[in-house]
């Protein structure tokens, strides 16, 4: 659908796990995106019952502790790069999302998920604890004291608990196509696409840099990207629609 570009994560035989290629493809997609045109972009997953299964363990089992070390950066990275995109993103999660699945799905502005999704930060099971912006971004989705109890414990939570908890912004009833989050998504996507592209690019930039600031600042940050918005032609466009009583006609500029 115009103004929507998917991210199609498919990496059958090991789940979607993040390993070296998978990591470095995903890193060079991601970057592409960066000055794309896009309204909204969808990451979601081509195999079956699962999200993404987190980093290659396998991968990670014959690292030093330097590789270790440096392919947690690359991770931690990507997240960013995620995070930073300028446009809203939305993971769809129809299954699986564990450990480092779950840190890529948390650097989405949104989430979506299907009843039957496992989703969990285990890294404590496996001796780790989340290193791949984890621990930082489940405390400002859940709160710190929740966040602190699903990290500790390393529970894996369905999707209807995530919903409860406001880890997904929706969760649905698997279909028997099992991706009923991604549709799910699409909805969500939707609702988003009418609506200005700069408005809405300015207003994740003003929460996103607001949020990690106290309040006198986050209100400059406002100020900041209010004044960005003044001057485009969508601002006019939004007006003079209002005025004429008929839906607005957007062009993002």
């Amino acid at each position: 659908m115009e103004g929507i570009v998917e991210v199609l994560m498919c990496r059958h035989k090991a789940r979607n796990a993040l390993g070296h290629v998978f990591l470095s493809q995903m890193m060079n997609l991601v970057s592409s995106l960066a000055n794309d045109s896009a309204h909204v972009v969808v990451f979601r997953s081509l195999v079956p019952g699962v999200f993404c299964a987190g980093a290659d363990l396998k991968e990670r089992v014959l690292m030093n502790h330097a590789e270790s070390d440096r392919f947690v950066h690359r991770l931690r990275s990507l997240m960013t790069q995620i995070a930073s995109l300028p446009m809203p993103t939305i993971a769809a999660v129809d299954g699986a999302a564990l450990g480092g699945g779950l840190e890529l799905a948390l650097a989405c502005d949104l989430r979506t998920a299907a009843h039957s999704a496992q989703m969990g930060l285990i890294e404590t099971t496996r001796g780790l604890l989340p290193g791949a912006g984890g621990s930082q971004r489940l405390p400002r989705t859940v709160g710190l004291s929740l966040a602190k109890e699903l990290i500790f414990t390393g529970r894996r939570i369905g999707g209807q608990a995530a919903l409860g908890i406001g880890l997904v912004n929706r969760a649905i009833e698997q279909n028997q196509s099992g991706d009923a989050a991604y549709r799910e998504a699409l909805v969500l996507a939707r609702e988003i696409l009418p609506q200005a592209p700069i408005a809405v690019r300015l207003s994740k930039e003003a929460m996103n840099r607001g949020i990690e600031v106290d309040m006198s600042s986050a209100m400059a940050i406002e100020r900041m990207c209010y004044s960005r918005v003044i001057p485009t032609r969508d601002r006019q466009e939004g007006m003079a629609a209002f005025l004429e009583k008929r839906p607005p006609r957007y062009t993002g500029e």
